[in-house]
Formats: structure tokens, C-alpha cells, sequence
């Protein structure tokens, strides 16, 4: 059976912490010979793992760019391996160093480091998923068929995913909760307290000021309120407080179903983890919300699940399963491959309908209103498809496709296609009659929603299937 192996990169830049992990993934086609292709992922190995930096800072505003990239310079040459080597993983960047002014600048700095197909992302969600996959807690709710929660406590921020039985992610959010949101001096001294933890504290009735002594009593129960918090959100109960700290970009987390499982992962899980060490071990409240959280009502309510990874949950989790593959019936012009930052415009169910009766002005007004929003001509139209689509279905869809793009692109300018249904191949075939001169890439099963981007890599196992990754780009 046709299989092949890639190189792939995790790089984290976190709120306290930056890191760098190396994978490799084996793509193979599962396929009988009789059957239709299907391409997937039949086995990850993680073949190096850096050790755990502090994320270089210039000050409160702005990452240390030069800094950073020194460290993942040093990881590239320790590993042996040069960005040349890495076909696919991602640079991610998350919490407060998010919101840094030059994280977008920064974030870009790095991408050469990264191969022809590295992403370079950002967004709590994504960052979300990530962890909760690289924890294990994804896996955890397939094997054991139960809802499962993974909460990933960091520096800045706490990134939430619910994974269903079946794998799917069925909830996402982030609250700003974490071990950084107030520093101290081995004194009690305020050095450092975020907004969303001042806004906390004033909920208790309690003021902490930055350069004045604190409470050791009072900065208790503001991680005490932190962890009420957190068991408020699992519980899919609502509060103006847990508006008010919603971490900016991020969904809100609306658990579907109970959650019956919980895993947690990021730093501050291995303080709740480990119990004894000094509350001011490293001059923030990490180890006081550890504490609080490992004496809440979190561990009564739920099922508490040991996670595989827990501060290196994200890089494990970006350089491991950022990446998946495409289905096998596509369409592709391999000079169009790699892309990278496509922005997904999404057509409804109802939109595409209405273009299979022969609507395509529709989709001219949406394609001409998604490139004046977003300043670019370049994008990706994703589409519901249909189950089992008749002949003159497809027929339809492709020549209000075709219509509607010989309308709003120039003739030199690529059509970027993906489906979620398995009908990429039938529908692309139908298109290039249409518009035999037109770039054209047109892949399946792939699920994106509007606001997202897509990364498409070169094809692999004698080009049946395409990488891709779905990502945000959000930065505070």
C-alpha cells in the first residue's frame, strides 16, 4: 500500500512559556485495491521535544522577536533538522502573547523557519482544540465514549474544547484565567494584575494594586473565585463575570451535552497536579490556582481524567494534529500547491440550492461583497455539498460556479474550491469544461466555517489526497 512519511513542527510561544517539538506523521492509503482511494494518517511519532524556555519579552507591550527566534533557531540545529526538512506543523501563538503589539510581526519573522507548508496561526479556539488533542482528551472521549472536557490553563489564558464519543468538537471557548494574570514579589507585592483579574477581585469586593502589598488571604480567594469560575463554565451556567473575562476572539462555550469527563493541561496543570511546592514559586499565582482548583468542586462533580502531555499539550498538539488530509476524488493544477492564509467564504445550504436551480448571481454578489471585506482577491469558496448528487446537479453547480466567476475574477486569477461531501473530483471535472483556462483546485471533506482560513500543502502518496489545516488568525 502506497504510504508516506512527513516531517512535521510544533512551535509554541505562549504567555510564560515557549517550546519547540518535531513529528512524524505516516500518511498512507487505507483503501482495498478495489475500493476508492482514501488517504489518512496512520501514525504519529514525536522524534524530538525542546526543553521549556520563558517566552522572551522586550516588556509588557511587545515580544522579544529576536529573542524567540534565537531559541528556535537553536532547537532546529539541536534536532538536526533544517526548515527545509518540515513539511507541515505550525507555528502557534498564544494567551497574552497573543495580544502582544508585534505578534502578527512576530509570528511572520518565524514562518521561514517553518518550511513551504508551516502555518503560522493564532486564535484562542484553535488553541483550544490543539491542547485538547495533544492532552489526550480527545482521544480519552473516543476510547471511553463519554463527553469530554480539557481544559488547557496557561499563563494568560484557560482554553476549554468538549470532545464528544465520537471525537468531533462539540464546544470551544476561552476564558482570561491564569497563572500570570497577577505577579508577585516574594514579598506579596503587586507587580502585575490583568484586567480581567482586577475585575475578579473587585466581584469579591477586593481591590489588588499593582506596586502595593496584597493579602495573602484575599489573592486566595481571588483564585478561588477563578476556579468557581471555571466549574460555572463546564456546567453551562451563565454569569455577567464570565462575560466580562471572555477571552477576546474566542467562542462562546456552550457545553451541548453534560460534560462527564475533565482533563487539564498547560503549566498550571502541573501545579494542580503536584501539591507542597511554595505558593510563589514563580512569582505569579500558578501554584495558588493549582491549589484552588485541585480543591474545588471540579474534582467531585466530574470524572477527572490523567492527561498525556500537560505544559507541552499545545506544541504536541500543533506539531502533531494540526494537519489533515483531504479526500482522495479532487481535482488539482499542482503548480497552484502549496497555499497558505486562504480566507474561507462559506455559502449556505440555501445558497447553494438556489445556485444547482441556476441562481449564480447569488454567488457573484457573495463573492464580490467577501472580496471587498476582506481587501483581497484571493480566497476559498467552501460549500455544504450533497449526498449523492445527480449528473445535472452537479452540471448546475458547476456552470453557476463558472458564471459567477468568469463575473467577479480576473481570467488569470485561481478558483480555490473545497466540499464537505465527497464530490470534488465530478464537480472539478465539470468546471474545467467550463473554464478550461482557470487555475482551479477543488478538494472535499474538508468542514470549515466562515471566518476560518485554509493551508493547503503539496499532494502526498502519489498525490491522491492534499494537506490542509484549518486555522483563525486573531490576535488581540
Amino acid at each position: 500500500m502506497a504510504s508516506e512519511e512527513m516531517l512535521s513542527v510544533g512551535i509554541d510561544i505562549g504567555t510564560s512559556t515557549t517550546q519547540v517539538i518535531f513529528s512524524k506523521l505516516t500518511m498512507e492509503n487505507t483503501a482495498s485495491y478495489f475500493s476508492v482511494p482514501r488517504v489518512s494518517i496512520v501514525d504519529k511519532e514525536l522524534v524530538y521535544q525542546s526543553r521549556i524556555y520563558r517566552t522572551p519579552l522586550r516588556d509588557r507591550i511587545f515580544l522579544d522577536g529576536e529573542g524567540i527566534g534565537e531559541i528556535v533557531a537553536k532547537e532546529f540545529d539541536s534536532a538536526g533538522v533544517s526548515p527545509s526538512d518540515t513539511r507541515t506543523g505550525a507555528v502557534i501563538i498564544t494567551g497574552e502573547s497573543a495580544r502582544k503589539e508585534n505578534a502578527a510581526i512576530v509570528l511572520e519573522q518565524l514562518s521561514w523557519f517553518a518550511g513551504e507548508f508551516v502555518v503560522s496561526t493564532a486564535g484562542p479556539d484553535l488553541e483550544a482544540i490543539v491542547a485538547g488533542k495533544g492532552s489526550g482528551a480527545q482521544q480519552y472521549a473516543k476510547v471511553n465514549g463519554c463527553y469530554t472536557a480539557n481544559l488547557d490553563i496557561g499563563g494568560g489564558t484557560s482554553n476549554i474544547v468538549l470532545f464528544a464519543p465520537d471525537g468531533r468538537t462539540v464546544a470551544k471557548g476561552c476564558l482570561d484565567i491564569g497563572g500570570r494574570q497577577i505577579c508577585l514579589s516574594s514579598e506579596w507585592t503587586v507587580t502585575y494584575c490583568s484586567p480581567s483579574a482586577r475585575c475578579i477581585a473587585e466581584s469579591l469586593g477586593l481591590q489588588l494594586s499593582e506596586g502595593l502589598p496584597a493579602s495573602p488571604v484575599d489573592v486566595r480567594q481571588v483564585c478561588q473565585r477563578m476556579a468557581q469560575l471555571l466549574e460555572q463554565l463546564l456546567l453551562g451556567e451563565e454569569s455577567p463575570l464570565l462575560h466580562k473575562i471572555q477571552t477576546a476572539g474566542s467562542s462562546q462555550f456552550v457545553p451541548p451535552y453534560p460534560v462527564q469527563a475533565v482533563c487539564f493541561s498547560g503549566g498550571v496543570a502541573d501545579c494542580i497536579r503536584h501539591s507542597g511546592q511554595d505558593a510563589l514559586q514563580y512569582g505569579d499565582i500558578g501554584v495558588l490556582l493549582g491549589q484552588a482548583i485541585r480543591e474545588s468542586g471540579l474534582f467531585q462533580r466530574f470524572r477527572m481524567v490523567d492527561a498525556q502531555e500537560t505544559i507541552r499539550a499545545t506544541v504536541v498538539g500543533a506539531g502533531s494534529y494540526t494537519t489533515s488530509v483531504s479526500g482522495s476524488t479532487i481535482t488539482y493544477d499542482p503548480d497552484l500547491l502549496p497555499q497558505k492564509n486562504l480566507p474561507v467564504l462559506k455559502l449556505t445550504d440555501r445558497e447553494q440550492t438556489r445556485c444547482i436551480q441556476g441562481d449564480w448571481m447569488i454567488l457573484h454578489e457573495r463573492i464580490a461583497w467577501f472580496m471587498k471585506q476582506t481587501d483581497s482577491r484571493r480566497f476559498l469558496l467552501a460549500l455544504p455539498g450533497k449526498a449523492d448528487p445527480s449528473y445535472e446537479e452537479i452540471r448546475q453547480l458547476a456552470d453557476a460556479l463558472s458564471r459567477a466567476c468568469e463575473q467577479a475574477l480576473y481570467p488569470e486569477e485561481a478558483l480555490f474550491l473545497a466540499v464537505e461531501r465527497d464530490m470534488a473530483k465530478a464537480l472539478g471535472q465539470q468546471i474545467r469544461l467550463r473554464s478550461p483556462k482557470r487555475g482551479l483546485v477543488v478538494i472535499d471533506s474538508v468542514q470549515l466555517e466562515q471566518n476560518d482560513y485554509l493551508d493547503m500543502g503539496r499532494p502526498v502518496v502519489d498525490g491522491l489526497a492534499i494537506p490542509v489545516v484549518v486555522k483563525t488568525l486573531i490576535f488581540g
